[in-house]
Formats: C-alpha cells, sequence, structure tokens
C-alpha cells in the first residue's frame, strides 16, 4: 500500500466516524440517554483524532519530498497530485456511504452499548469486561443481533416503499430544506478545506508553508457556517424529541437528511477543490508582497 492510498483508507475511517455522530444522537434520543451516548461517541472520536494525526503528516511529507526533489516543478506530477487529492476526496465519500448503509447496525450497537455502560459504571471496567475470554461469545452474539437489526430494518424500509407512493413518503417526511443545503456546503469545504490548500502550497513552493496553514481560514468559514446555522437547529429539534414535542420518527428522518447531506458534500468538495486552490494561492501571494 502506497502513501496516498494509505491516507484515502485513514480518510474513509475519520469520515465514517464523523457521520456516526448524527446516529449517536438518534441513538440518545431513542434510549432517553442523549448525554451518555455523545459521551460513548466521544471515545471513537479518539480513532479518528489519532487517524487525522498520521494522515496530515504524510500529505505534508509528500509534498515536501517532491520540492526537494524537483518534481514539483513538473506539469505531470501537479497533474498526478491533483488525481490523488481527488481520491482522497472519493475515499471521504465511500466512508460517510458505508456509515450511511450500515446506520442501523452502528444504532443497535450504540443503543446496547450505552445500556451496557450503565451496568458496569465504568468504561475501562466495560470494555474489560467485553473484552474477556468469558464474554467473547455474548459480544458475537449482540454483533450477529446487530448484523440482523440491520437486515431487518432495510427490509421493512423495502417493504413500505413498494407500497408506498413517492410522493406520500415524502409528504409525510421531515425535510429541513435549509439545513440540508447547508449542511452540503459545510462538509464540502471541510472536505477540500486541507487538501486545497496543500495543492496551493505545491503550487507555489517558495511559500508552501504559508499556503499550508491558509486552511485554518478555508476552514473557518465551515465552522462558522456549522456554529450559527446547523448546530443549534439540529440541537433544537433533538431537545424537541426528547421532550415529547416533536415525534422521534423526525429525528430519524433528521438524521437520514444529514447523512445524506454530507455524502452530497463530500462529492460537493470535488468541484470546490479547484476555486480553493486558487482561493488559498492568491491569499498565499497576497500575503507574501
Amino acid at each position: 500500500m502506497d502513501r496516498f492510498h494509505l491516507v484515502a483508507l485513514l480518510t474513509a475511517l475519520i469520515h465514517l466516524i464523523g457521520t456516526l455522530v448524527y446516529v449517536a444522537r438518534l441513538s440518545g434520543v431513542k434510549t432517553k440517554r442523549l448525554a451518555t451516548a455523545f459521551s460513548l461517541y466521544q471515545v471513537i472520536t479518539l480513532v479518528a483524532m489519532t487517524a487525522n494525526m498520521i494522515q496530515a503528516p504524510l500529505l505534508s511529507l509528500t509534498v515536501e519530498q517532491a520540492i526537494s526533489t524537483g518534481r514539483i516543478y513538473q506539469q505531470s506530477y501537479l497533474y498526478d497530485l491533483e488525481q490523488h487529492m481527488r481520491l482522497i476526496m472519493l475515499a471521504a465519500t465511500g466512508g460517510t456511504a458505508l456509515a450511511g448503509l450500515f446506520g442501523p447496525f452502528f444504532l443497535f450497537l450504540f443503543s446496547r452499548t450505552i445500556f451496557l455502560f450503565e451496568r458496569f459504571g465504568s468504561l475501562p471496567t466495560m470494555i474489560l469486561s467485553l473484552l474477556s475470554p468469558s464474554n467473547f461469545f455474548q459480544v458475537m452474539r449482540q454483533l450477529c443481533l446487530a448484523m440482523a437489526y440491520l437486515i431487518k430494518s432495510y427490509s421493512r424500509r423495502f417493504t413500505l416503499l413498494s407500497f408506498t407512493s413517492p410522493a406520500a413518503c415524502f409528504r409525510y417526511c421531515f425535510f429541513p430544506a435549509k439545513l440540508f443545503v447547508i449542511n452540503i456546503i459545510v462538509v464540502g469545504i471541510w472536505t477540500t478545506g486541507v487538501l486545497s490548500s496543500l495543492y496551493a502550497g505545491a503550487l507555489t513552493p517558495a511559500y508552501r508553508a504559508t499556503a499550508t496553514e491558509l486552511s485554518g481560514i478555508v476552514n473557518l468559514i465551515a465552522v462558522f457556517l456549522d456554529t450559527f446555522l446547523v448546530d443549534p437547529v439540529t440541537a433544537v429539534i433533538t431537545d424537541n424529541a426528547l421532550r415529547g414535542a416533536r415525534p422521534e420518527s423526525e429525528i430519524l428522518h433528521l438524521t437520514f437528511w444529514l447523512i445524506l447531506s454530507r455524502l452530497l458534500g463530500t462529492l460537493f468538495a470535488q468541484l470546490l477543490f479547484l476555486p480553493a486552490v486558487q482561493l488559498v494561492k492568491y491569499g498565499t501571494l497576497l500575503l507574501a508582497q
């Protein structure tokens, strides 16, 4: 496995875990233990943080080595680098799609883990208990039940869709249109932020460090949009569902649309990539004057 394929694999893992935050929220509403659900979700984000810590230096090292050997000045190398960046963004799409496809599986596991944590009262104790040989078959049984829940969930949905018209499905489905569009933009910016800055650094080798640091400004746009327009709305909808002011089905629909918007956002990043590269390149040269 070469460096770019390893980075693509790590990117898929990061986006898979990032998408699971929606499933964690849904499991928290279903079990009426939202705080516990988010607390347990933070455990698996440690995996994503570790993957991100490995991913970023690997990408930076690739550009640094190309500059030191002079390959960065070859047009063919720049073309190959762009294709590799797009492959990494495609891996983000794959990781998101995988999380969406196995959403019911992860929902079942999250819900069971929440109740297990309540029983043990300590995360290390729970993990050690699950890893013990005496509980091995119990863990395998839970995984089989989760897979059965996945199959049952999809078979039920396909049955409902086969007897219901698309118009009727849409009419009874909670669809937050503005949230959907904004989340596509947010995820698109996040997906392409670091990659576009690294590629801009390859186009301006003398100022590559400056170009790389400008990724924070690109991502800041996504942070503002998410903080002011996405996160508060989803929080209110979730709290209303916990209080019984909204039906639980709305959280299920919200989860579906957020996962779909995240998937489309990773595809939208492919369109944003070159404009973002030019924006970062322009900002770098402007600062260098």
